[in-house]
């Protein structure tokens, strides 16, 4: 199953106005004795959500949660966009902060930019990596400014709707792919069969020696 049936997802929106989140913070070490992609949810933003520290043996549920973190406002609970600022994801390359965010039910994050490896790994992982300019992102947190904000994207027109308003984000051909249909990167690249196919042609016509033979 996609994750984007139909390129679009509406939602509402988690405001975390934090620069430079590091995927420790989204996903802590002390959690990733696993490589199941499941299971993580409860630790997402482990150190800002709670509290009490927590480990690989704790009830989370029992766990005190911490009412300052946008996390734990009782009128967010069950939004599925993350707003971020800048940098979002840097740091390590550690896969399982992608599978933290999706197993707690977010499908997009919005932000200025983010580290390369952790936006690489969205699409991979059913999450939607939305790059949009700092004044539209700025706009968005005033928009989520003492309210409850909801979003429109649609991956195949490229544009983030709110509130009336409009903004462009660019998204590569393959990473619309890999949201909008049940494939991985190979998937991906067999979709470009056609094309590639017609390169190796062009190629061969310009340079015809690349198809001889090795001497046996």
């Amino acid at each position: 199953m996609p994750a984007f049936p139909g390129g679009r997802h509406a939602g509402t929106v988690v405001p975390l106005d934090r620069r430079n989140v590091d995927t420790d913070a989204i996903f802590p070490k002390q959690y990733g004795r696993s490589t199941a992609r499941s299971g993580y949810g409860p630790v997402l933003f482990d150190n800002w959500r709670y509290l009490d520290p927590g480990d690989l043996d704790s009830d989370h549920a029992a766990r005190r949660p911490d009412p300052a973190f946008v996390l734990n406002q009782p009128a967010l609970r069950g939004a599925t966009v993350l707003l971020a600022r800048e940098n979002f994801g840097c740091g390590s390359s550690r896969e399982h902060a992608v599978w933290a965010l999706r197993d707690y039910g977010l499908r997009d994050v919005v932000a200025p930019s983010f580290g390369d490896i952790f936006r690489q790994n969205c699409p991979l992982n059913g999450v939607a990596a939305i790059v949009l300019a700092p004044p539209a992102v700025d706009r968005l947190f005033a928009l989520a400014q003492g309210a409850v904000l909801r979003v429109d994207i649609d991956l195949h027109a490229r544009r983030l709707e709110a509130a009336g308003e409009s903004w462009p984000f660019p998204l590569a051909p393959r990473e619309t792919l890999l949201l909008t249909e049940d494939i991985d990167w190979i998937g991906a690249t067999l979709a470009q069969r056609e094309r590639i196919a017609a390169f190796e042609r062009e190629r061969l016509a310009r340079q015809p020696w690349l198809d001889r033979s090795l001497p046996g």
